[in-house]
């Protein structure tokens, strides 16, 4: 009978023994779920309460949510570089405009329409100058009779602050081969440096913002075949580029 007791006991301490891991099960749903209420809101008063609970079914201590929620402090996307940038951008692209329209008036106002073009382009404000305005044929020296304008030209490119121009000499296909010139690249390079002297004779212009650079005939904006042709493309260009590229960032070199 001793025995048949003792196993009795046994199995009753066993059918007992889940009770255990059942609370432990319990417990950690009643954390599951105060951790997904407190993620759901951002009631500080909520939090708190919660942060009490919470304590209480670890025996005490420090609540692990007194500490203020995250959610407390809105999260938003900071943009306001990108903004600034695009402002800089735009303005730098109407101080570009207005630029036009002042050697617009100037072209205007001395019946150069012939002569001149301006067109905003992504890379600046490009000026157009025909070859005949200022030099001979075969000649890279400017046409004294020309050198006011070229002069014209150079109060109009006066900036504050500076901007980076650029000028670039073009021909025509014809091939040339003087004494002083051998071809078409020389001549180009020549006109664009002669014509460069001129505008930094303007003592109000930084030279370090001025360089040049010829293409012969290699980039024509008209086919050769033709007089008309040939004539576009013995041209003297003036890039007046932006300070501000579209991405935001400073233009601190030429292109």
């Amino acid at each position: 009978m001793a025995k048949k007791h003792k196993k009795h006991k046994e199995e009753e301490e066993m059918s007992e023994s889940w009770l255990l891991p059942y609370a432990d099960i319990l417990t950690l749903l009643l954390a599951l779920f105060i951790v997904l209420f407190a993620s759901s809101t951002v009631d500080q008063e909520k939090l708190e309460q919660m942060s009490q609970v919470f304590s209480q079914v670890f025996d005490g201590g420090v609540g692990l949510m007194e500490n203020p929620s995250p959610l407390d402090v809105p999260i938003t996307p900071n943009k306001t570089n990108s903004n600034e940038q695009s402002t800089a951008y735009i303005e730098d692209q109407q101080a570009l405009s207005e630029i036009q329209d002042s050697v617009d008036e100037y072209i205007a106002v001395n019946a150069l329409e012939k002569q001149f073009a301006t067109q905003l382009t992504d890379e600046g404000l490009l000026v157009t100058i025909r070859d005949s305005i200022l030099f001979d044929t075969g000649e890279a020296e400017v046409n004294p009779q020309y050198l006011q304008i070229a002069k014209d030209i150079s109060d109009l490119l006066v900036f504050d602050p500076p901007r980076h121009v650029v000028i670039t000499g073009h021909t025509d296909n014809v091939p040339i081969s003087s004494s002083e010139f051998s071809s078409n690249w020389e001549l180009s390079v020549m006109r664009s440096v002669n014509f460069l002297k001129i505008l930094v004779e303007n003592n109000t212009i930084d030279p370090l913002y001025f360089s040049s650079k010829g293409y012969g005939e290699f980039k024509p904006v008209a086919p050769n075949d033709s007089a008309e042709g040939r004539a576009k493309n013995r041209r003297v260009e003036v890039l007046i580029q932006p300070r501000v590229l579209e991405d935001g960032t400073l233009n601190d070199a030429p292109k």
